[in-house]
């Protein structure tokens, strides 16, 4: 049996930059790496365990014993053991054996930065490599146009698990297939972006993949590494960007993950006020350790160099930033300042972005961020997180709220709508109907909807119209663009059946429509996050409880008038200021018949009168249906 050879490919400078936290490519160095070295192919493996007094790779070239392949430790205090392993090649399965110097501990890791790992429940890592030939150049070339703040982001969130099954086979589609299929839906459904619940490998299919064990790893249940490469591949062809959900803000203690990974609290932090999250029952990265941020921004840039990806939503950012996170009096400690932030999470978080936008500047981060805490989507330069964009949590509470309401009750709460409105510009936000809104008993969001059958879709017609035209950028969950009637189980597939019936075939029809008129219209996303694109009309006619509003975009753009009616009976013949002479043109009505809508429309063309109204010089009587928006051009 070949012993292990010493070999190396971290340079001084490579140490120095690991131990200062600012070595950003560290997957170029670590983990398993197939070469050849004095003539001979096989693998170097590389690991960090600074409290172990030796690391061994075992694995189905050794019979999984401890002796044959004892790495070597590095002489520089940064406590990396390597060495070079002939004749282990691509496929050859392997765990890293440690004993540790701390009270004779002994763990069996699987490799925190390898490119493959078994599927679960088996737990070992994969020697892989991969020479995946990319076809995107023309996007990857143009696509700063297609992720720009100032560009339509209409987002499909998906759980590849479950978006459709093989029923015959019982299983889920696979990347290939994904590839084929997803991404020819996305194209026609006319979505801009995909954006992937945690593809990165898990172990406990119930965690959806926020329980994460293979950080480099695309998961294994859909196919190999190259397969995921070319799902990318395939949606960057028909100009289809990617977002993926990105995990740094805890990991689980399976036995083989990151968890006291050399016998001591080596990613975690020690301190379990600072280290254990008791929501999720998993450890907290130590963000204050070099070596920790240096594989968690490393892991970032991997996907992004690695996967072509167009963007990373950065889950759970809140409890990152607070110290008192979900903790009671006397669960946590205040900062050097006796406050609660956690300043070496801001750091971390500020480090990610400034690398992440310096390294790629036309990709996106975004934060799914509950609080208030400021300027989480403003630059670091002016003492903000750096995110590209923040979930918009509170619109979507208050939106969901609202549309809950029967709508003889909605004047009393015109509010939970307009307020919105008072601090939509302080952040870039994407509005986001996500998977968390249609789990654990809160019911689908056409479940949401109050009334009889057709009150119900044409609730959900009216939200999503409404939706769409309000400021931000959107992202809409599986399943809730063709109205599923059920919760989301991620053991089900989206309930495709559904499309026989009218109205749920209506709501498809309305989402592809109204994905068409954001990307063809300018003034629906060129101002998206500045108060140059929107301006209201009426927003106080409680007693009808109608919204009227302007949305804007430069001045060779054409100027939108979008007038929502929240209660099912008409508003005919309405009045409305409007912000110049012209005439107006319906390009969107949310109740138009091949929806499930009753029917009710406008003339071809409305012509504006020079007569006052809602403080404007000039003004318009149009018909606004029952539940409905309706959307105008004024040229």
């Amino acid at each position: 049996m070949s012993k292990v050879i010493p070999y190396s490919l971290f340079s001084e400078f490579d140490i120095n930059l690991f131990k200062s936290g600012t070595h950003y490519r560290l997957y170029e160095k670590f983990g398993a790496h197939i070469t050849t070295v004095n003539g001979a192919k096989g693998t170097y493996f590389s690991v960090w365990a600074p409290s172990a007094k030796s690391v061994s790779v075992i694995g189905d070239f050794n019979y999984w014993t401890d002796e044959a392949h004892k790495l070597n430790v590095r002489w520089d205090s940064s406590g990396i053991w390597e060495g070079f392993i002939p004749g282990v090649l691509k496929g050859s399965l392997y765990k890293y054996k440690i004993h540790s110097t701390i009270n004779n501990v002994i763990t069996e890791k699987a490799d925190p930065y390898a490119r493959r790992n078994e599927h679960p429940p088996k737990t070992a890592s994969v020697v892989w490599d991969d020479e995946y030939i990319w076809e995107d150049k023309t996007w990857m070339k143009n696509r700063k146009q297609y992720n720009a703040l100032d560009a339509p982001f209409s987002v499909y969130e998906v759980h590849l698990g479950s978006w459709k099954k093989k029923i015959e086979e019982n299983r889920s589609l696979s990347y290939v297939e994904l590839s084929d299929e997803l991404v020819s839906y996305v194209k026609e459904m006319q979505f801009t972006h995909v954006e992937l619940m945690p593809i990165m490998e898990y172990p406990y299919d119930p965690s959806w993949g926020y329980q994460l064990t293979g950080y480099f790893s695309p998961t294994s249940r859909f196919g190999y590494p190259e397969d995921f490469k070319l799902l990318v591949d395939k949606l960057h062809q028909n100009n289809i960007g990617i977002l993926l959900d990105w995990v740094p803000s805890h990991f689980p203690e399976d036995a083989h993950g990151l968890g006291f990974f050399d016998g001591s609290c080596l990613y975690e932090h020690p301190d379990k006020k600072k280290g254990y999250h008791p929501d999720w029952k998993s450890l907290i990265f130590n963000y204050g350790r070099n070596e920790v941020k240096s594989f968690l921004i490393s892991n970032a840039i991997f996907w992004l160099d690695q996967f072509h990806v167009d963007g990373l939503r950065v889950d759970a950012v809140a409890s990152m930033l607070y110290l008192d996170y979900s903790r009671e009096e006397g669960e946590w400690e205040p900062n050097i300042y006796g406050e609660r932030e956690n300043l070496e999470a801001i750091d971390f978080i500020k480090e990610l972005n400034i690398e992440v936008y310096q390294s790629f500047p036309d990709v996106q981060t975004i934060a799914e961020e509950s609080t208030s805490f400021s300027m989480v989507s403003k630059p670091t330069f002016l003492g903000g997180l750096g995110f590209g964009m923040k979930w918009m949590m509170g619109w979507m509470h208050d939106t969901l709220e609202y549309f809950q309401k029967e709508s003889v009750h909605r004047k009393y709460h015109q509010n939970d709508l307009t307020f919105s409105m008072t601090y939509a510009f302080t952040e870039n936000f994407m509005l986001p109907l996500s998977h968390d809104e249609v789990v654990y008993g809160k019911r689908s969001i056409l479940g949401r909807m109050p009334g009889d059958e057709w009150q119900q879709f044409a609730n959900l017609r009216l939200l999503y119209g409404y939706m769409f035209t309000h400021p931000g950028a959107n992202l809409l969950f599986m399943g809730s663009e063709l109205g599923q009637r059920d919760e989301w189980n991620f053991q089900s597939s989206v309930q495709w059946n559904l499309l026989q019936y009218e109205y749920h075939d209506g709501i498809r029809k309305l989402i592809i429509d109204l994905n068409k008129m954001y990307k063809k219209y300018p003034s629906l996303y060129k101002n998206q996050f500045t108060t140059d694109g929107f301006e209201w009309i009426t927003y106080d006619d409680h007693e009808n409880s109608v919204l009227v509003y302007i949305r804007k975009g430069t001045n060779e753009d054409t100027t939108l008038v979008i007038a929502c009616n929240f209660t099912s009976i008409p508003r005919k013949n309405y009045k409305i200021g409007l912000p110049k002479k012209g005439v107006l043109h319906q390009i969107f009505n949310s109740d138009l018949k091949k929806y499930g809508g009753s029917g009710i429309s406008n003339q071809k063309e409305t012509n504006s009168i020079e007569e006052s109204w809602h403080y404007r010089k000039y003004s318009a009587e149009i018909n606004i249906p029952p539940l409905a928006t309706v959307v105008f051009t004024i040229e």
